[in-house]
């Protein structure tokens, strides 16, 4: 089980970083289009999608917003974080099997309340940014260390019939 820490809203620095990194597998594809309902077939199917200007098959836009989300609740401020809002830009499409790097930095800190804005930045191997923005989040306020729940493996049953 991984243990986590949550940065609290005093201790949280403007300038404070952190990196979370991610490899994009057909697998995530198919399991965000089950849990989002979009079933676009330019991310689920390898023929269609070799027909549009990607060439391949690309990950849903908000897939990678689920990305900065992980890194706002396990890294920072971590768990207790709860997510206010977002704004995202999609620049490059996100292909299987790109290894994304999302970074977070703390852009501001509300005067009062524990409100504090991270600049969000989502690149791949090659050093693109495929995804940037600003997400705000009420930052926890009790320091917090909790084991962070296994989830459980996940097999894909294929929906072809004989």
């Amino acid at each position: 089980m991984e243990t986590i820490t949550n940065r609290t809203f005093e201790e949280i620095e403007i300038g404070e970083s952190c990196i979370r990194k991610h490899t994009v597998c057909e697998k995530d594809l198919i399991l965000f289009a089950a849990v989002s309902g979009d079933h676009n077939p330019v991310h689920l199917d390898a023929e269609y999608a070799a027909t549009t200007p990607f060439k391949g098959q690309i990950a849903h836009g908000m897939f990678t917003g689920a990305l900065i989300s992980a890194a706002l609740a396990m890294d920072l401020p971590g768990p207790g974080t709860v997510y206010l809002g977002q704004n995202l830009s999609f620049r490059k499409p996100v292909m299987i099997g790109d290894a994304l790097t999302v970074e977070l930095k703390v852009a501001s800190k509300h005067e009062s309340k524990p409100i504090v804005s991270l600049e969000c930045t989502v690149t791949n191997q090659n050093g693109k940014v495929v995804a940037t923005g600003e997400a705000t989040v009420m930052a926890p306020t009790e320091k917090m260390t909790v084991n962070a729940p296994d989830v459980p493996e996940v097999t894909i049953a294929s929906t072809e019939t004989a």
